[in-house]
């Protein structure tokens, strides 16, 4: 394999999984580690830290899912990547910028925004996009500070794992999250919450929820929290669907998780007793798990501009097929604020073929495609702006061998060209030229150990040192970062 000019140069947008894997792949494939293509990858964020939403996408209470930064860590760790943060694709840089100084460029930008749910009454205040309330709490310096957390009783419409972390995130006590690295406004914001009661609604009903067993269980495990089931979503499995989740393990352990809360509620209220947590503490939240709900309308008063008061859904079933139908059956809830998780969906990127529909990059195997179906050589894309915003990680790694692959193909065909101006230090001083404050691998490192020096300073509510605090402002992070290395934090 040969290529005019080497090192091969290489730009990847978005330090996410989707990004690192690919740039990792490139690295780890045969051309490379026989030493026939040598290579030379920049690594590219729009924010000032790596990693992209596994910092900012993922619950705080979820430590096993933030260990994939672990993975990231130590492959960027090693220096046969550059990491480039605080640049954005399309303002501090442009696709002609990156022309000039890469041979090619992957796509990894992922998907940020909520999918849309055609809904009336979808524009009532009170009516949020789940995507927007998780980057709140994650510390996400591109949102605001604060959130409005003053209803008593709230809906989160999905039964997928971005409905779970909400759902758990609203369920707990600000002190229960405080042993995580929530940051001081988002703690704050918790712990003036109001509310009270957090329904969950699905359309299908429990064996057809994307939940694993555990994360199932995990759902009854904030102190004073009482999970209500209405036993007509249990009641109206019929013995072929018993029959069907009987074969799966997974899907049996989860079902059984909800008849078990089911029948210990049951017990309860024929013996008389005052509901507890599981722990036998006081109830001080309750966690409603809605199945068979299809959402039909957001309720609200005042007209335009008026707020949510509630929401009619509409009970399904499973056909004869296995069909979701409307039973014809309308119930209404009182609510005064609503979170909808039913889905990410990419953005568009200046100058980049898009797939309004889907929310990806247009592209075969990868390779950006223009309207027509023309291949834009040297363009790639890679992970959820690839292929849409499903599956985790497994997934993403095989998009990287696909992208890669098509890569390389394209390197041994030979036809992609050079870049012009082969100087990697390049890139660096246009940067400075524009005035943009872009952060390093450096400064992440001293950004990570400045959070985690916040934490140690601080405590939980059991008087243990928190692990770390999430700096949110980005110019702090910006200043941070560049300090330790020695760099002016100019704007």
């Amino acid at each position: 394999m040969s290529f005019s000019q080497q090192p091969f140069r290489l730009a990847v947008i978005g330090s996410g999984p989707a990004g690192v894997y690919a740039a990792e792949t490139l690295l780890r494939s045969a051309p490379v580690k026989s030493g026939e293509l040598q290579v030379a990858i920049d690594l590219f964020d729009r924010l000032p830290a790596p990693f992209g939403l596994i910092r900012y996408g993922v619950a705080p209470d979820h430590p096993r899912i933030k260990g994939i930064i672990t993975a990231l860590h130590r492959i960027l760790g090693r220096g046969d990547i550059r990491f480039l943060g605080d640049v954005e694709f399309g303002t501090d840089l442009t696709l002609e910028d990156l022309r000039a100084h890469y041979d090619a460029v992957i796509f990894a930008t992922g998907a940020l925004k909520d999918a849309d749910l055609d809904l009336p009454g979808i524009e009532l205040e009170g009516s949020y996009g789940a995507a927007d309330f998780v980057a709140w709490y994650d510390g996400n310096p591109d949102y605001p500070r604060t959130w409005e957390l003053d209803a008593e009783s709230v809906a989160v419409v999905g039964n997928g794992n971005v409905a779970l972390d909400v759902a758990r995130v609203l369920s707990k006590t600000a002190d229960e999250l405080l042993r995580t690295e929530i940051p001081g406004n988002v703690y704050e914001g918790l712990q003036a919450a109001k509310t009270t009661d957090v329904h969950v609604f699905g359309r299908r009903g429990p064996a057809q929820t994307k939940f694993s067993p555990l994360e199932a269980r995990e759902l009854s495990h904030p102190r004073g929290l009482q999970v209500v089931m209405d036993p007509r979503d249990i009641e109206q499995i019929t013995e072929a669907q018993w029959e069907t989740i009987k074969a799966d393990k997974r899907t049996d352990q989860v079902v059984q998780t909800f008849v078990g809360w089911l029948e210990e509620q049951q017990r309860r209220e024929a013996a008389g007793e005052e509901p507890t947590d599981r722990e036998g503490r006081p109830v001080q939240r309750r966690l409603h798990m809605h199945f068979w709900h299809r959402p039909v309308e957001i309720l609200g008063e005042g007209g335009d501009g008026g707020r949510v008061t509630g929401m009619r859904f509409e009970r399904t079933q499973l056909d004869e097929e296995g069909n979701l139908e409307g039973t014809g059956e309308f119930v209404d809830y009182e609510l005064g604020a609503i979170y909808r998780a039913v889905g990410y969906h990419g953005s568009e990127l200046p100058g980049i073929p898009y797939d309004a529909k889907r929310g990806v990059i247009s592209n075969t195997a990868g390779r950006v495609t223009a309207a027509e179906g023309d291949v834009l050589p040297g363009l790639y894309a890679n992970g959820w702006i690839k292929r849409g915003p499903v599956g985790l990680i497994g997934a993403t790694k095989s998009d990287a061998i696909e992208t890669i692959a098509s890569l390389l193909e394209d390197i041994e065909s030979g036809v992609l060209h050079s870049a012009p101006e082969r100087d990697g230090d390049a890139v660096l001083r246009l940067l400075e030229d524009r005035g943009v404050p872009y952060t390093t691998w450096d400064g992440w490192m001293a950004l990570d150990e400045h959070e985690k020096a916040l934490g140690a300073a601080a405590v939980d509510a059991d008087g243990e040192p928190r692990a770390r605090i999430k700096v949110v402002e980005r110019e702090e992070m910006v200043r941070v970062s560049r300090d330790a290395v020695n760099q002016p934090s100019h704007a």
